[in-house]
């Protein structure tokens, strides 16, 4: 399969399933919860940390992008996302080259699904609940992390899917960003620049290779029929 072909082209349905409403929010109009819930702040009042709390709240935490965390982000190899649904909550990591989360207004990001597991645990929370958080963290023990709490919201239109390579559906987060200290972040060998491209991740021109789990005997006939590395009759 060329790389370069969108998954409508293969013959994937659009979206078109009854959609709750979370799948289309405005991002323009967002709802924003408070930055401490109760639990929080019992816990903030037994260690008497509510005072730095507000001050972090007030000075730290903001709704348009700076600087140094759009460094981060458009640079980032890697993210950590967390979702939940009722009881069903998930963590989750999201990887791809530089510039694969892509900034796009002052507090908007957009990341690329690209083909996995088919279990759907990242989108099939989001797609019954918008609210996420993500973490960006460079692994070089002094560089500030940045958090997100957020709306997410599933695209599949043609325009957007044009603007992430071998992406599969976009995922768009109205963001609330606030950056945590690197006092604690580990400085890890390799965690650089100087990092060799992934070879999974999808790129012009360029087909990834298969990952060694699809070819386990109880997965490699079962695999979905829209699965580029699946064998066809």
């Amino acid at each position: 399969m060329p790389a370069a072909v969108a998954p409508h082209a293969l013959g994937v349905p659009k979206l078109a399933i009854e959609r709750p409403t979370c799948w289309r929010i405005p991002v323009a109009d967002p709802v924003r919860a408070p930055f401490y819930h109760d639990g929080m702040r019992e816990l903030q009042d037994r260690f008497d940390g509510r005072r730095v709390a507000d001050g972090l709240e007030q000075h730290r935490l903001h709704f348009e992008f700076w600087e140094q965390d759009r460094k981060l982000i458009e640079e980032t190899r890697f993210f950590f996302i967390a979702t939940s649904y009722q009881d069903n909550v998930d963590c989750s990591m999201r990887s791809g080259d530089p510039g694969f989360v892509k900034i796009t207004g002052p507090d908007t990001l957009e990341f690329p699904e690209y083909d996995g597991n088919n279990m759907y645990r990242t989108l099939g929370n989001i797609h019954r609940n918008p609210n996420v958080g993500l973490l960006f963290v460079r692994l070089d023990g002094r560089t500030f992390r940045t958090r997100v709490r957020g709306k997410a919201t599933i695209h599949d239109d043609p325009e957007t899917l044009a603007g992430h390579h071998g992406a599969k559906v976009v995922v768009r987060v109205k963001c609330e960003i606030f950056p945590n200290c690197p006092r604690y972040v580990p400085d890890l060998m390799g965690a650089s620049a100087d990092v060799p491209a992934n070879q999974f991740v999808p790129r012009p021109g360029y087909e990834p290779p298969a990952p060694e789990w699809k070819s386990r005997d109880y997965l490699k006939d079962v695999l979905s029929k829209y699965d580029p590395h699946r064998k066809h009759e």
